[in-house]
């Protein structure tokens, strides 16, 4: 969702991108028999592939035919859904017929993705009360170079720089189509991890009870972090903590809607709050542009005569006035 929003689109469409990267990625594990390593990376390949073709569609949609990326990724959604459903009960069925639960085959063992519990263990410390995912290690990488491609690439500058102003990026020699798409690719990639850790972590299959929901739930993550990698991370943190406190809280018989509520108040918060910075920072912006025209002189020098100037005079932020400095602010 970040990756989107930096380039000023509106990535819907993760939790349909996710779930046929699942799907299809856990058809193609339990398919095959490689060396654990080797198995593990195929499975993360073929996620990431499939979500960025699915991502992929409605980028040439938009340069193509013009259509918004937030009907066409709404309108994929329910296309993958439904296409996850086929194939689960088709051709990746592992199930066995009249069971209640539907599941593909499952990943062998040399697939799967070991947790981080055993490094507590062998710190001496405590183990987590619930399985700690290792995948949780390549989250971690994933954000830092995230992080080093949007600020410090030069694809990074001309993906912020289309987000800001497609024309202006054109006219500078910016393919603004072609960002469109690289950007919804990127973005699908990344949406295609997000189902691994519970598939190669715990289930080892995908099933009708596969976790859903966690597209929706990246758009506030994002907002709230404010589309910067550390800022999403602790906002994850923040959201799963308030997700695992849900429990506690029905023991002590007060509603688990209490944590939803909760959820939506603070990215409405950081929303309200996002919008008065950026008018601020803007007007801020507007009148720190506005100079005094310079008074007539007698083209000696650079210096005014000394009679009442011929424009109003800039204000600081105290209310005097004053003369602006050599690199236009006022002074």
């Amino acid at each position: 969702m970040a990756v989107a929003f930096r380039m000023g689109l509106f990535n819907i469409g993760v939790e349909g991108q996710y779930r046929m990267a699942t799907v299809v990625a856990a058809g193609v594990g339990a398919s095959v028999s490689l060396p654990g390593p080797l198995h593990v990376l195929l499975i993360i390949v073929v996620a990431m592939g499939m979500a960025a073709i699915w991502a992929g569609i409605v980028g040439v949609l938009k340069v193509t035919r013009g259509v918004s990326e937030v009907i066409s990724s709404i309108m994929l959604n329910f296309i993958a859904l439904g296409l996850a459903s086929f194939l689960l009960t088709g051709p990746l069925r592992g199930s066995e017929p009249g069971a209640s639960i539907v599941t593909t085959k499952e990943i062998p063992e040399s697939g799967w993705f070991p947790s981080l519990n055993g490094v507590f263990g062998a710190l001496g410390l405590a183990d987590p009360p619930r399985q700690l995912y290792g995948f949780l290690l390549v989250a971690v990488v994933v954000g830092v170079v995230v992080a080093v491609l949007l600020k410090r690439t030069r694809f990074g500058f001309d993906l912020r720089a289309t987000g800001l102003s497609a024309s202006a990026a054109s006219a500078s020699g910016v393919d603004a189509k072609r960002m469109v798409i690289t950007t919804m690719l990127i973005s699908g990639a990344i949406a295609g991890l997000i189902g691994l850790p519970d598939l190669l972590g715990a289930d080892h299959n995908y099933g009708t009870q596969f976790t859903s929901g966690l597209g929706f739930l990246g758009i506030a993550i994002a907002l709230l972090g404010r589309n910067n990698p550390i800022g999403i991370a602790v906002a994850a943190v923040l959201f799963a903590f308030l997700d695992r406190a849900s429990v506690p809280l029905q023991i002590a018989n007060i509603p688990s809607s209490v944590v939803t509520i909760i959820q939506g108040t603070i990215v409405l918060a950081v929303v309200i709050a996002n919008e008065v910075a950026r008018r601020i920072a803007r007007r801020q912006a507007e009148s720190g542009t506005a100079v005094a025209p310079p008074a007539a002189g007698d083209g000696s020098s650079g210096e005014p005569d000394a009679g009442p100037p011929s424009g109003p005079a800039l204000s600081n932020a105290s209310g005097a006035t004053g003369r602006t400095d050599p690199m236009g602010s006022a002074s």
